[in-house]
């Protein structure tokens, strides 16, 4: 039997704003900067990590002098500066959230910093259109835990099963599908994802132009 969708809820980073190297350049000048151990792993090892995860790691394995705290906070700020020069909103991105807007209650599923996640809403005019924000820096555990995704649909009060997801990377959608939730895929072309995440995925789309209320009730 079809399960009816209640509520949406996306991601940001890679989803509707391309900008997952905007924080691998600013954690790597960031580290380079302070004298830390930047490795060719490090992104992939970050990636889907909460804001306390991440800074953890790179005091922790990249030995930054700075707290943990010090880090997130002045790693963000950077990123908060990128983004007020120019949001890499993704094409499609706007008109995807309004047209879902028109029709189910909707909801933000974050790995970023709190901040990061009001200035990019702010920036694209989306505010309005997301009933429930939520930073993984909110929860216990960051992706692929399935905490942010679930606290987001205890916000939405809609249960999670009666939830769609809409993620990029193989943490995000092994996160949603965690939390019970339907996914669907638009991969990260940056980043793709392993077949065996996809395959935790109802539905795979190429891109947000795809993303339309006939396809969500698809599901």
């Amino acid at each position: 039997m079809a399960r009816v969708i209640k509520a949406l809820v996306f991601d940001l980073d890679g989803v509707l704003i391309d900008s997952e190297q905007v924080w691998d350049e600013v954690r790597e000048s960031y580290a380079r900067e302070n004298g830390g151990r930047w490795h060719a792993d490090a992104q992939t090892d970050m990636m889907g990590m909460s804001s306390r995860e991440w800074s953890r790691y790179m005091h922790d394995e990249m030995g930054l002098r700075q707290s943990p705290e010090e880090i997130s906070q002045q790693v963000a700020d950077r990123v908060a500066g990128v983004y007020r020069e120019k949001l890499p909103l993704l094409q499609g991105a706007a008109e995807a959230v309004q047209r879902l807007a028109e029709r189910w209650p909707l909801a933000v599923a974050s790995s970023s910093n709190r901040p990061v996640i009001d200035l990019v809403l702010e920036l694209a005019g989306l505010t309005p259109c997301f009933a429930v924000t939520v930073s993984s820096e909110e929860v216990r555990h960051g992706k692929p835990q399935p905490d942010v995704y679930r606290e987001a649909a205890r916000r939405l009060a809609v249960a999670p099963a009666r939830c769609a997801a809409i993620e990029d990377s193989q943490n995000g959608i092994l996160s949603a599908a965690s939390a019970g939730m339907l996914v669907i895929a638009i991969p990260n072309r940056r980043y793709p994802p392993s077949p065996k995440a996809l395959g935790s995925a109802a539905l795979v789309l190429d891109s947000l132009s795809d993303l339309t209320p006939a396809t969500v009730e698809s599901l």
